[in-house]
C-alpha cells in the first residue's frame, strides 16, 4: 500500500510538471499580411484586437531586403524617428519575447514606412500568473549586425500542450501499470 501512494505522488509530481505549461501566446504583427506597407494593414486596430501579456511573444515577418524592426521610445514612435532605436531587428522572422508589461513601440526604420502607418504600439497586460516582470524587454535577437536566426523555443504553444499531453499519457499509462501489478 505505502508503494501505491508513492507511485500515486509521483505520478501527480509529473502531471503536475507537464501541466505547468507556458500560456504565453505567439502573435504574429499583421497577421496573415505580416510586417509591410503592402496591403494597408492597420498595426493600430490589429493591435486594439490583441490582448497581450507578459510571456508572450511578438513575431515579426518581413521581406528584410524592404524592411525591418525597431523598437522606439513613444516620442521616437510618434514622430516615426528611427535614427536611435532601442533595438533593432532584421531577420525578416524576428521573435520578441515580452517580459515587461505597459507599452512597446515598433516602427520600420525604412525611410517613409512608419509615416505610411508601418508602425505597432504594444500593450501588455501582466499575466495573472507572471511572476515579478524583469527590467527589460527579451529578445533572443540581438541588434542587426548579429542578429540570428529565431530558435525552437519560440514555437507555438500548441506544440507544447501537445508534448504535455503526452508526459501526462505515459504517466497515467505507468500508474495503471504500477497499480495493476500490485492488485
Amino acid at each position: 500500500m505505502v508503494l501505491v501512494v508513492r507511485v500515486f505522488l509521483a505520478v501527480v509530481l509529473m502531471v503536475m510538471a507537464a501541466l505547468k505549461v507556458s500560456h504565453a501566446a505567439v502573435h504574429k504583427v499583421g497577421d496573415s499580411a505580416g510586417w509591410t506597407t503592402i496591403g494597408g494593414v492597420d498595426y493600430k486596430k490589429w493591435a486594439a484586437s490583441k490582448t497581450f501579456h507578459v510571456g508572450d511573444v511578438i513575431k515579426f515577418e518581413y521581406n528584410s531586403q524592404f524592411h525591418n524592426v525597431m523598437r522606439v521610445t513613444h516620442p521616437m514612435y510618434q514622430s516615426c524617428n528611427a535614427t536611435v532605436p532601442l533595438d533593432s531587428y532584421a531577420t525578416g522572422n524576428d521573435t520578441i519575447r515580452i517580459t515587461t508589461k505597459g507599452h512597446h513601440f515598433f516602427i520600420c526604420g525604412i525611410p517613409g514606412h512608419c509615416q505610411a502607418g508601418q508602425k505597432v504600439d504594444i500593450n501588455v497586460l501582466r499575466h495573472p500568473s507572471a511572476a515579478a516582470p524583469t527590467p527589460a524587454l527579451a529578445s533572443p535577437a540581438v541588434p542587426v549586425a548579429h542578429a540570428p536566426a529565431p530558435g525552437p523555443n519560440m514555437a507555438a504553444p500548441l506544440k507544447s500542450v501537445k508534448g504535455q499531453f503526452v508526459v501526462l499519457g505515459l504517466a497515467i499509462a505507468t500508474l495503471a501499470v504500477l497499480v495493476s501489478g500490485l492488485a
